[in-house]
């Protein structure tokens, strides 16, 4: 275990909440995510790796990312311990309105880990986000997912293809993409 690499490391969560299991979404890819993303926050908890999570809060009423809903709160895979950090944003990005990149900067963490909820929104925006903003960022995208998506022809496209173009477009040029064993590994 790299002690110093850990020191500067956080793995941070986006919008895992209940949200997305107790409201019909539609078709979903990765059914591992649930596995995976348990894996990376037991691995990060146990190694003294910063753990963040990020939770999105709608000014919508109808919303069920209200705050006071349950669908608002946190999947149980996902639930924070101790004084791990929250994040709450009102926007895709998890920077945009936010204390996360002084938090990250006042504690000296130079690189991100991202997983959630959802690839192509929230995941995404905020992995571009980290680069644009000079973090060494990567994304653990067997611990992400999305849906299916519709285009403008009213054609469905399936949440693989749109998961796997989101992550394409990020790869190198926002992101480093890495699965979940990759990151059980650079500790």
């Amino acid at each position: 275990m790299n002690n110093e690499l850990t020191k500067k490391t956080a793995l941070v969560i986006i919008d895992v909440q209940k949200a997305w299991i107790l409201n019909n979404w539609g078709k979903r890819n990765n059914p591992q995510f649930e596995r995976n993303l348990k894996a990376i926050i037991e691995f990060s908890r146990e190694n003294g790796i910063e753990v963040i999570h990020v939770r999105h809060l709608s000014y919508n009423e109808n919303s069920p990312f209200r705050e006071g809903k349950e669908s608002f709160e946190f999947q149980d895979i996902a639930i924070p311990i101790g004084n791990e950090k929250i994040v709450t944003k009102r926007v895709n990005s998890a920077f945009i309105g936010t204390d996360l990149d002084v938090y990250c900067r006042m504690k000296g963490i130079k690189t991100l880990f991202l997983a959630g909820i959802t690839t192509d929104h929230c995941v995404s925006t905020s992995a571009r986000m980290a680069g644009n903003l000079g973090f060494e960022n990567y994304v653990i995208e067997d611990a992400c997912y999305t849906f299916d998506r519709i285009g403008k022809s009213g054609k469905i496209i399936p949440a693989q293809t749109v998961h796997d173009v989101n992550i394409a477009s990020l790869r190198e040029e926002f992101s480093k993409i890495i699965g979940t064993d990759e990151f059980l590994k650079l500790f």
